[in-house]
């Protein structure tokens, strides 16, 4: 099962009124081969408290990717030769 699914029967539990251990003890037995370890705790009954009942992956802020193109290496080298005392951070 993937993570989904787990955060589907997750918040059946919930639903029906049972603690982030009764839930963990629940997928164990049901599902033995495929249970993550502590997975309520890692999806977090919390949000489902907060009112958040969404299966779904939040959003998540990433780094900035960084991208070296000749176009950009080109302008830096440009922007250097005209202002030698420009700082680059």
């Amino acid at each position: 099962m993937d993570k989904k699914e787990f955060r589907v029967l997750i918040k059946y539990c919930f639903l029906k009124g049972k603690n982030k251990v009764e839930a963990q003890t629940w997928l164990d037995v049901e599902f033995p081969d495929t249970a993550p370890e502590n997975q309520p705790s890692k999806i977090g009954y919390a949000k489902f408290k907060r009112g958040e009942i969404s299966t779904d992956d939040s959003e998540r802020s990433e780094c900035p990717k960084k991208v070296f193109t000749d176009e950009n290496i080109n302008k830096i080298h440009k922007m250097i030769l005209n202002d030698r005392k420009l700082k680059l951070n």
